[in-house]
């Protein structure tokens, strides 16, 4: 290789300040759900003060990876981390409703400790619900990471950017793809390979809305495909499995194909 390339690669490292790592940002978020779910750590806390000080240490270090990281260069970075950790409460509520939709709705559920604890479904809403709370403060990068991270541990891949009413139960999960703009409606259940995706568009329409809006009280079967910003599904509808849709179905649908399965009897 020529040194014209050692030199890029030098100048590149020269203008790149030291950030954490993805897994050490992952971590930070990680420590917050567990404060939060003492069910998925082994340490308890002997005191209320115990936690508000965890709690302003974990404020100070979201403050301190934005601003190794430059998330925060239009905003302040103090400013920005109280603003949300004044939302913890409500990120906390919400995703109870989380938890209940999942108890409530599998049949194999049988605690809220064994939803919390080992449901792939419940820490990608996790580390979804922190992400969308980051990014509505308009704090940039560091909500894809976490997404991105949930997105590695358990094949489902939310964007921060998407809507998502409460009482979101993802049964399952891998495989599952939910697009930027998406919008999804309280008690929305999605089982494995569901995708809310984009149909083909420019790069100049990133600020168009591109993926579909869901409903209240919908539930989507494995493998169903639904794309498009203008595919609309209607409150109480029932999407069936290895659906292909890209327009809109009104309220009380119930959408399914019709595959034509042959079965031969084999000769020996």
């Amino acid at each position: 290789m020529n040194r014209d390339f050692y030199q890029h690669l030098f100048d590149k490292h020269q203008h790149i300040e030291a950030v954490p790592s993805n897994k050490e940002i992952a971590a930070w978020a990680l420590g917050l759900i567990r404060l939060l779910y003492p069910e998925q750590s082994k340490r308890l806390y002997n005191s209320i003060r115990e936690i508000e000080d965890e709690i302003s240490a974990s404020q100070i270090q979201l403050k301190k990876i934005m601003d190794s990281t430059g998330a925060c260069e239009s905003c302040n970075s103090e400013e920005a981390a109280r603003a949300f950790f004044s939302r913890i409460p409500e990120l906390y509520r919400v995703l109870n409703t989380d938890v209940s939709a999942i108890l409530e709705g599998d049949p194999a559920a049988r605690s809220e400790f064994e939803v919390i604890r080992a449901y792939p479904g419940f820490y990608a809403i996790s580390f979804y619900r922190l992400a969308h709370a980051l990014l509505s403060l308009d704090i940039p990068l560091l909500p894809r990471i976490l997404t991105e991270y949930a997105h590695s541990k358990t094949g489902i891949d939310i964007h921060p950017g998407a809507k998502i009413g409460e009482y979101l139960y993802i049964d399952h999960g891998t495989g599952i793809v939910i697009g930027e703009t998406t919008e999804i409606g309280h008690h929305v259940k999605l089982y494995q390979g569901v995708t809310l995706g984009a149909l083909s568009v420019e790069k100049s329409m990133a600020s168009v809305k591109r993926h579909p809006t869901v409903g209240h009280h919908v539930v989507i079967y494995s493998g169903a495909t639904i794309l498009g910003g203008d595919t609309n599904i209607g409150d109480n509808s029932i999407i069936g499995g290895n659906v292909w849709l890209t327009k809109s179905v009104p309220a009380g649908s119930v959408v399914y194909h019709e595959p034509q399965i042959k079965v031969l009897e084999r000769k020996f």
